[in-house]
C-alpha cells in the first residue's frame, strides 16, 4: 500500500509505502497497548477495591471472595473429617497398645513407676535451624495429614511388635513355671543330699537319687512346679508316692508321704499343697524324699532349687523386699 502526503511546506508530494511488516508491527503494538491497559486496570481495581463505589465491581469481588472461601471451607471440612476418623482409629490403637504394654511390663518385671505407658515423656531443647539452615514453618494441611498417616502406621507396627514380645515373654514365663525350682518343703536344710552315701539300712555305699527333707509328720508338701499328676500310689520303697510330669521330659517325685491330696490326671499349679510328710515305705523317720528326673535319669534337685532361690532373690531385690521374707517366697512362687 502506498500513501501520498501533500503539504504546503513540501515543495513536492511525498509518498510512503506500507508493507506487510508495517501492518504486523502496528497490530502487535495495538495488542501490547490493550494488554497493558487491561493489566493496569485490573491492578488498580484490586488495589483500590475498597474505594470503588461501583456496585457491579464490588459484586464481582465479593462473589470471587465467597467462592474462594467456600472452596477453602470445603477442603478443610473434608480433610478434618478424614483426620477425625484417622484420629479415632489411632486412639483405639493407643488404648490397645497401653493395655499390651502393661501386660508386657508385668511379664518383664518392670516397675510401673520406672515406665508408665499412660504418661507422656518429658521433652525439650532449644529451637534452632535445621541442617542447611532450614527454617521452621507451620505445617500445611497436606503435611499434617501425611504426618498423621505416618504416625498411624508407626503405631500399628509397634503394636505388632509388642504382640510378638508379649507372646515370647509369656512362653518364657510358662516354661519357667514348669521348671521345679520351688522348694517342696519349707525347711532350711536337708538330711541327705544327691549322690553317693552310706545306705541307712544296709550300711553299704549306694547312690541316693534325690534329696531328703526331714520335717514332722503332716508338714505340707508343695508342688515344685506346675504339671500333671502321672502317679499317685503306694510303692514298696517310696511308700505313698506322687509323680508330676512338667513337660519337656521333666518329672518330679515326692516319696514317703503320710497322705496324698491329688490323684492321677489332676493338674496342679506351682506351689500347690499336694501331700503331707510321713514315714511310709523304706524310711527311718518322717521326711520327704524329693527327686527330679529328666528323660527318666535322676538329676541333682539342688541345681533346680538353687536356680529358683536366685530367681527369688532377684525378684525380691526388684520389688524392694527382703530375700528371705514371706513376700519374697510368695513372689518366687508366682
Amino acid at each position: 500500500m502506498q500513501i501520498i502526503i501533500l503539504h504546503s511546506r513540501f515543495t513536492a508530494a511525498k509518498s510512503v509505502t506500507l508493507t506487510h511488516r508495517h501492518f504486523a508491527f502496528a497490530l502487535l503494538l495495538l495488542l501490547a497497548v490493550i494488554v497493558t491497559s487491561a493489566a493496569l486496570l485490573y491492578y488498580l481495581t484490586l488495589r483500590h477495591a475498597g474505594d470503588i463505589k461501583f456496585p457491579f465491581v464490588r459484586g464481582m469481588l465479593v462473589s470471587a471472595e465467597q467462592s474462594d472461601t467456600a472452596k477453602k471451607d470445603k477442603f478443610v471440612k473434608e480433610n478434618l473429617a478424614a483426620m477425625a476418623m484417622k484420629l479415632g482409629e489411632m486412639q483405639a490403637q493407643l488404648m490397645r497398645l497401653d493395655a499390651l504394654g502393661e501386660r508386657v511390663q508385668g511379664l518383664a518385671g518392670i516397675k510401673p513407676e520406672e515406665f508408665n505407658f499412660k504418661e507422656s515423656p518429658g521433652r525439650g531443647g532449644a529451637e534452632s535451624a535445621g541442617p542447611g539452615d532450614h527454617r521452621g514453618h507451620d505445617l500445611s494441611m497436606n503435611e499434617f495429614r501425611g504426618a498423621l498417616d505416618s504416625l498411624a502406621k508407626d503405631v500399628e507396627h509397634r503394636a505388632d511388635y509388642m504382640n510378638v514380645v508379649e507372646t515370647t515373654l509369656m512362653g518364657y514365663k510358662i516354661k519357667s513355671r514348669l521348671l521345679p525350682t520351688i522348694q517342696p518343703v519349707n525347711v532350711t536344710y536337708n538330711a541327705s543330699g544327691f549322690g553317693w552315701r552310706l545306705d541307712p539300712f544296709t550300711g553299704r555305699n549306694a547312690f541316693h537319687e534325690g534329696i531328703d527333707f526331714p520335717s514332722p509328720i503332716g508338714t505340707p508338701i508343695s508342688a515344685a512346679a506346675g504339671g500333671v499328676v502321672i502317679a499317685a500310689e503306694y510303692h514298696h520303697d517310696f511308700g505313698n508316692m506322687l509323680e508330676i510330669d512338667h513337660g519337656n521330659d521333666i518329672v518330679t517325685r515326692y516319696a514317703h508321704a503320710s497322705k496324698l491330696l491329688v490323684r492321677v490326671g489332676d493338674i496342679v499349679r506351682r506351689g500347690q499343697h499336694i501331700a503331707d510328710i510321713g514315714s511310709t515305705g523304706r524310711s527311718t523317720g518322717p521326711h520327704l524324699h524329693f527327686e527330679v528326673l529328666v528323660r527318666g535319669i535322676p538329676q541333682d534337685p539342688h541345681k533346680f532349687l538353687a536356680a529358683g532361690a536366685d530367681q527369688a532373690r532377684l525378684a525380691a531385690i526388684g520389688a524392694g523386699i527382703g530375700a528371705g521374707s514371706p513376700k519374697a517366697v510368695a513372689l518366687a512362687a508366682k
